[in-house]
């Protein structure tokens, strides 16, 4: 026996072992270590802590808000690495809007500042320090220009500064950013009561699920026969979840990152369902779409299998929706230059290959003009995510 991996998630406990992969359903009436336990107790205790290995998307991720100069370079750098480090950003606001700019209610794990090359100064002011009063926030980070460092540092309390994401070529620097919230997000696990816990199984750090998949790209084509550019859609209980190779994406980013992330919060099929459906019933073409697999509306208000398979196939029509150049609001991507479309996430368990590619044809069908589609894979053992826990 080498190593024991496990996958915390929304709604399945995964485990991977020299003798396969196990999924179990949450039984949410317990706590996460009690349930864990008991459910793979026998397989944990055969193995030391430091050869047991943990991911965990239970949490349900960092909330972030994002403040930056432009749209085309601060503001899209500083989402980049955030989507990547497994972020979930609430809103973005340009800074010379800042005034007119709704204050979110909730409380933010993490306020982000960015802005400027290190040879300008000059751009926050009194401004910026109003609307932070307004907002509740546990913590702030500063990654924008050098010369803007000592009146922020002077004016916002607990202001933790790191080098400026954009350098004098307009290039990323996204490590020490990207550091930093992968450590955040580690600490919000250690914090949470439930997570927490967990450290008595393992002796190794727990890391977020999506940092972990995204970890597993570029060595999926040893398990899969995926050609790039692909796309990996992980449609899970609480969230959606798009990871894709860089070259799909219509930007000028110069980055490191060969692969990046998006997260849906409200299109996963167990924990936000409710929204799923509310984006289902506002989207133009899911009626045509219920018409086309053989239902009405009315299944969407159902609670049996055959609604749930539904769902999951929404969830995918919906999220290529999002990326795709009919709906700009998100970063778009060039899915009419697909190789490889790789499927993971609870919907591998449930759905069929066919339903998979009939939902897939649809979308190119009706959204992008195209008849011809790339080729699906389904990551029907639910194991992607333990390619990237073995090259941690």
């Amino acid at each position: 026996m080498s190593k024991l991996l496990i996958d915390v998630g929304s709604t399945y406990f995964k485990m991977s072992s020299d003798e396969g992969v196990k999924q179990a359903f949450r039984d949410f009436s317990k706590n996460i270590f009690d349930d864990l336990t008991c459910k793979f107790g026998d397989a944990i205790s055969k193995y030391k802590k430091e050869d047991i290995h943990i991911c965990s998307s239970a949490n349900g991720g960092l909330s972030t808000l994002i403040i930056g100069l432009t749209n085309s370079f601060s503001l899209r750098y500083a989402k980049n690495i955030a989507f990547n480090s497994g972020i979930n950003i609430i809103d973005t606001i340009l800074y010379h809007n800042i005034q007119e700019s709704v204050v979110p209610g909730d409380l933010l794990d993490v306020v982000i500042i960015v802005g400027g090359i290190d040879t300008i100064g000059g751009i926050y002011d009194e401004k910026l320090l109003t609307y932070l009063s307004k907002l509740n926030y546990s913590n702030i980070v500063y990654v924008g220009t050098k010369k803007d460092e000592e009146f922020l540092v002077k004016n916002i309390e607990n202001l933790v500064v790191l080098e400026n994401i954009i350098d004098n070529k307009l290039k990323v620097r996204e490590e020490a950013l990207k550091e930093y919230l992968t450590n955040l997000y580690q600490q919000d696990i250690v914090g949470k009561e439930d997570i927490k816990h967990l450290y008595e199984l393992t002796s190794n750090q727990i890391y977020s699920t999506p940092y972990i998949v995204n970890r597993s790209l570029p060595l999926i084509d040893a398990r899969f026969e995926v050609v790039n550019p692909f796309i990996v859609v992980d449609i899970g209980g609480a969230t959606t979840d798009i990871h894709y190779s860089r070259d799909l994406v219509r930007d000028n980013i110069l980055t490191e990152s060969e692969f990046d992330r998006l997260v849906f919060k409200k299109l996963g099929v167990y924990k936000s369902r409710e929204s799923l459906i509310f984006a289902a019933k506002n989207n133009e073409f899911v009626y045509e779409l219920l018409n086309y697999l053989n239902v009405t509306e009315n299944i969407l208000e159902e609670s049996s299998e055959k609604s749930l398979r539904i769902l999951m196939l929404l969830s995918i029509f919906l999220v290529m929706c999002k990326v795709s150049a009919h709906n700009p609001t998100y970063i778009t991507l060039k899915l009419d230059l697909l190789n490889s479309l790789v499927f993971t996430g609870g919907i591998t368990k449930v759905l069929s290959m066919e339903e998979v590619e009939g939902i897939v044809h649809f979308f190119y069908k009706k959204v992008l003009n195209m008849s011809s589609i790339p080729t699906i894979v389904l990551d029907e053992n639910y194991d992607i995510w333990t390619l990237g826990m073995t090259n941690n």
